[in-house]
């Protein structure tokens, strides 16, 4: 046989090292099994392929029992014990890397080839450091999100629905105790999404407890006071205070979910509370939130000084700080008005809360999220109420709030809100399920908030301006008959989400 020439073994040999050093890259292990240390190879072959059979039986899980699988992974200890093991990997697949290049003899190669093989093998170990990091970060986020999800919910559908009560409280060093200052609750179609928002005003008096509550013999006509004080916000404060009665049990939050679900008539499955002054991080995260907003909404105000306002207009972006002020601003309005000013930010939290965003600012949002909310939906419902969520995202969210004259907040009708709660719930089931709510158009005026007998200055003696100053035992607010605030089928009625 000829000789080769030196052009032709240079040829080859650069074929060979370009070989080896790709072979690394894509099976670890395969170059040591033939031209290293055999015994490295083969441990090495083993390890990355039982890693490749394991990714296979995630992603087929994933496929055929979502559920599960993503309770598995979302596990605080799963997501920590897998980032150690992705580094260790990455690390382990850099050296067979380096080695495999070392076993290809660059310095045989001429300049060109040694400079190429060497640039090579450096963009592969940064990029598959890159997808690393990117990794371990995305497994920093799931870790977060299971700390949140720690489950004790009731995941059986409750005629066809998820009820899932929603709290805003603050829990200020200048309360006894947490105090909700947002109470509603989120009905949402196990099938379509479709979503209707109930809210009660903090207020509510004379709330009775279901029958198998411990707390219905100790108040049998509802919680009642002689001086009126007795309102819906400080039951979680009742609960605590007989925390004998709910042995190994949250005991504020079982009273309020008892309560909440005799008023309404309807069995919660799950709730959710999120601190009202983390809210800001939550937005700040999501990279804020647009509404149309149809009037000037006070920052500040009541006891304390209004340093600005957040003007109307359409397609306001509105970060963390001026929405929290959005949902919980007080003066120169009324708590009724604020609860369908916070109903307007849950909805734009909803829709705008996009999949590109959650991919891109996961991190972000699991770390806001695992600080400010609470939950009891275990982590294998994530995975369908996500899939929900979606849903909901092109539906028209109804809403029904229990405000005067619906309801005088002082003596209210219970078999009247019962009713209402299932006539909403009725239309919504005969309403498009199939359709997306259509987008306002450009040329609409901004939705404007009913007028109301509020928009004189309000009495800094009727109500806290702040939660966070708010006193332990609120005082009893007037009911307000005469103001027009009414139910609303959709949230167009009062604000509308951008």
């Amino acid at each position: 046989m000829p000789t080769p020439s030196p052009s032709d073994a240079q040829r080859v040999h650069s074929r060979r090292s370009f070989g080896f050093v790709l072979m690394s890259a894509l099976l670890p292990g395969s170059v040591q099994t033939f031209a290293g240390n055999r015994a490295v190879g083969k441990l090495a072959t083993r390890v990355y392929g039982a890693v490749a059979i394991l990714l296979v039986i995630v992603v087929l899980g994933l496929l055929l029992a979502r559920g599960f699988t993503v309770g598995i992974l979302l596990a605080p200890w799963v997501a920590a014990t897998l980032r150690v093991v992705l580094w260790v990997l990455f690390v382990g697949w850099v050296l067979l890397l380096i080695d495999s290049w070392r076993l290809a003899k660059p310095l045989r190669l001429e300049r060109r080839s040694r400079l190429w093989l060497a640039g090579v093998t450096l963009v592969l170990a940064l990029a598959v450091g890159f997808a690393t990091s990117v990794a371990a970060n995305a497994l920093v986020a799931v870790g977060n999100v299971g700390t949140v999800f720690s489950g004790g919910g009731d995941g059986q559908i409750k005629s066809g629905r998820y009820n899932i009560l929603l709290l805003g409280a603050d829990a200020s060093e200048s309360r006894e105790g947490l105090r909700p200052d947002s109470i509603n609750v989120a009905s949402i179609d196990a099938q379509t999404g479709q979503t209707v928002l109930f809210g009660l005003p903090r207020n509510l008096q004379k709330v009775k407890f279901p029958r198998t509550s411990p707390l219905a013999d100790e108040y049998p006509d509802g919680y009642v006071c002689a001086d009126g004080a007795c309102m819906l916000n400080g039951i979680w404060t009742l609960g605590e205070e007989h925390a004998d009665l709910y042995p190994d049990q949250d005991a504020g939050l079982m009273a309020t979910k008892e309560a909440v679900s005799e008023t309404l008539g309807l069995e919660l499955n799950y709730y959710a509370l999120v601190d009202m002054a983390g809210f800001q991080q939550l937005v700040d995260a999501m990279g804020g939130i647009r509404l149309d907003i149809g009037k000037p909404i006070p920052i500040g105000g009541v006891s304390t000084k209004i340093s600005g306002y957040i003007e109307p207009g359409k397609d306001v972006l509105l970060d963390g700080y001026h929405a929290l002020w959005f949902a919980r601003s007080r003066a120169e309005s009324s708590d009724y008005e604020r609860m369908v000013r916070q109903k307007c930010v849950m909805s734009a939290m909803v829709k705008q809360l996009d999949p590109m965003t959650v991919a891109t600012k996961f991190v972000e949002l699991s770390e806001a999220g695992k600080d400010i909310m609470r939950t009891d939906v275990s982590t294998d419902k994530v995975a369908e109420l996500a899939e929900l969520a979606l849903k909901a995202k092109d539906r028209k969210i109804a809403s029904v709030n229990f405000t005067p004259p619906l309801i005088v907040a002082a003596d209210p009708d219970f078999d009247l809100i019962r009713e209402r709660v299932r006539q909403a719930i009725e239309d919504a089931g005969r309403g498009p399920s199939t359709e997306p709510a259509p987008a306002p158009s450009s040329s609409e005026a901004p939705s404007e908030t009913p007028t109301t007998a509020d928009e004189e200055p309000a009495d800094a003696s009727e109500e806290p301006a702040d939660e966070s100053e708010a006193p332990a035992s609120d005082e009893p607010e007037a009911p307000a008959s005469d103001e027009p605030f009414t139910e609303t089928d959709d949230l167009g009625s009062v604000c509308s989400v951008a």
